[in-house]
């Protein structure tokens, strides 16, 4: 069996938050505890938290313990619960170009560690849209969570929310083949390059690029 890292334990908390296992304003068992039921060691385990920490998911107070801070599904605003899928796209159209231009700024070797992790797990899922979808996600997520700006981090969380509705996985089941899978899967990597070598505007370029690949898909699917 594969060893598990840091990316592999905060995807799986990252659903236990969102199915509610791990409840809005709950403190999550020591970290010893949690270490022991995901069988990593205690440093991949705070790698994990931070990830999601970063993220808005979680809330670290000193003396008292790791807080989930993520607001119920049921509480979802009704400008992202009514959102469609291009709308999406063209949010992120606003935000996801110059988030990369901040990635470069203040992106650093463990974020981008993190972004090649996931750039292998969607190559790895050319045939499966469910894992590609989820692989996808956090690699635009981990992109936010490269700004450090704790804002981008919480919109970008908002946008993400409408991934998880029932539109967006209608569609996400009619345009997710592997064709489209392995020019999604070139992009990510182009983005990825860009930003290791430093060069924000190639890398909101390629992201602009990526973005129209992808409201081409969908209006495409939306006409049939």
């Amino acid at each position: 069996m594969a060893r598990r890292n840091a990316t592999d334990i905060a995807s799986e908390m990252r659903r236990s938050i969102e199915a509610g296992t791990y409840r809005r304003f709950e403190r999550l068992p020591p970290s010893r505890k949690l270490a022991e039921s995901f069988g990593v060691a205690r440093n991949t385990l705070r790698d994990a938290l931070n990830q999601l920490e970063n993220e808005g998911l979680l809330e670290t107070r000193p003396g008292s313990g790791t807080y989930v801070t993520v607001q119920d599904q049921n509480q979802i605003p009704d400008a992202v619960g009514d959102s469609t899928p291009l709308e999406l796209i063209d949010a992120r159209f606003a935000l996801e170009p110059h988030i990369c231009r901040l990635c470069v700024l203040h992106g650093r070797r463990e974020d981008f560690d993190t972004m090649e992790e996931l750039c292998a797990r969607m190559e790895a899922a050319t045939n499966d849209p469910v894992a590609f979808s989820e692989a996808d996600t956090a690699f635009h997520r981990a992109l936010a969570s490269a700004t450090r700006n704790s804002l981008l981090i919480w919109l970008i969380g908002q946008i993400n929310t409408v991934r998880s509705l029932d539109e967006w996985m209608r569609m996400r089941h009619l345009t997710l083949d592997p064709d489209i899978i392995s020019e999604y899967n070139r992009q990510h990597r182009q983005i990825l390059e860009a930003l290791r070598s430093r060069e924000p505007e190639r890398a909101a370029v390629m992201m602009k690029e990526h973005l129209e690949t992808a409201r081409l898909s969908l209006t495409r699917a939306a006409e049939t």
